[in-house]
């Protein structure tokens, strides 16, 4: 329905569009992902400043006419995450999460779990943008509890195609997860340190992520990438080459 709406949201991405304006893509509170076009903001003196970049968490009223686009037409700073944009890494950080929700959660139903762990993630980075958030095992525990949110959580307490409770020694993107030497026809081999990172990513919150050798961490973030690209048709940058960019 057209007319005005409100809602909370952090900037995904921002476009530049025309010579004065720039379309923005959001993941909101309420409604899920909106792509958006905020006129004139690129004006020097317009009323939204720098506020549509990346990464900024905004209260906005937006309005929906007949098109694909809403129209901005009040912007709110809720936190503009300085420490995060001073940090080359938490900018990556921050741009891989971003970039992860805008290619995973793509539809217009809301999703309170992934919109309060992206926040969460971002306040983290913020926090220290030179710490654990911003690590390599920092960014495969957003994605693994992102996939967690979008449903494609994968199984790791027993072979996914069997059942098989031990002897987990393979993970297979195919079937869904961990599986066992008698199933693992197009698995990879899975150490127990690559499983025990990903149990206790997904079980302790986002403050407490666990780390991992980095062989463990290499094997994870395959295994994360492998769900996504089975079950969500989605496909993400290496989390390992994005970190050591």
């Amino acid at each position: 329905m057209a007319g005005s709406f409100k809602t909370e949201a952090i900037v995904l991405r921002s476009i530049r569009y025309g010579e004065a304006d720039r379309i923005v893509h959001l993941y909101s509170r309420e409604y899920g992902r909106i792509g958006a076009i905020a006129k004139g903001s690129r004006k020097p003196k317009s009323r939204f400043g720098g506020r549509l970049e990346p990464f900024f968490h905004l209260k906005l009223v937006l309005y929906r006419g007949r098109g694909d686009l809403s129209t901005v037409t009040s912007a709110e700073t809720l936190d503009g995450y300085g420490a995060l944009r001073a940090s080359a890494a938490g900018i990556r950080a921050a741009g891989d999460a971003c970039g992860a929700v805008l290619k995973l959660l793509d539809g217009v139903e809301p999703n309170p779990p992934a919109y309060n762990l992206l926040v969460r993630y971002l306040g983290l980075i913020d926090s220290d943008p030179e710490g654990p958030a911003a690590s390599l095992a920092g960014m495969l525990t957003f994605r693994l509890k992102l996939a967690l949110a979008a449903g494609f959580a994968p199984e790791l307490s027993s072979c996914a195609r069997c059942g098989q409770s031990g002897h987990l020694t393979g993970f297979s993107g195919a079937a869904g997860g961990v599986v066992c030497p008698t199933c693992e026809a197009n698995s990879f081999p899975f150490s127990e340190g690559a499983h025990t990172f990903m149990v206790e990513a997904l079980g302790r919150p986002m403050a407490e992520a666990p780390e991992a050798d980095p062989a463990a961490l290499r094997q994870a973030g395959r295994a994360i990438s492998e769900i996504l690209e089975h079950h969500a048709n989605v496909r993400l940058n290496r989390a390992e080459e994005v970190q050591a960019a």
